[in-house]
């Protein structure tokens, strides 16, 4: 448990900020749909419920990745690097 802790206090790379971000605002979005004081058409109100399940997701999975798993740009140490030859 407080590896999971741990995950969401380490820093979050920026493309995922900007993804928690996005998905904050579809949840939200889709909050503001399935509570509206009107009566809204079903596919509407079907729609805000997509909107609120995808923006959680992307939001969690936005929140516990942290720096050390983005490996853009990261060079490994030894063995294959794809292109068949061996350092």
């Amino acid at each position: 448990m407080s590896e999971i802790i741990d995950r969401v206090k380490a820093p979050t790379p920026k493309f995922f900020k900007v993804l928690r971000n996005i998905g904050l605002i579809m949840a939200g979005v889709g909050t503001v749909l399935l509570t509206a004081p009107v009566s809204l058409p079903a596919a509407v109100v079907t729609l805000g419920g997509y909107l609120v399940t995808a923006g959680g997701v992307a939001t969690a999975v936005s929140q516990i990745t942290n720096i050390s798993d983005d490996a853009i740009g990261e060079k490994k140490e030894g063995g294959s690097d794809g292109d068949g030859n061996s350092p």
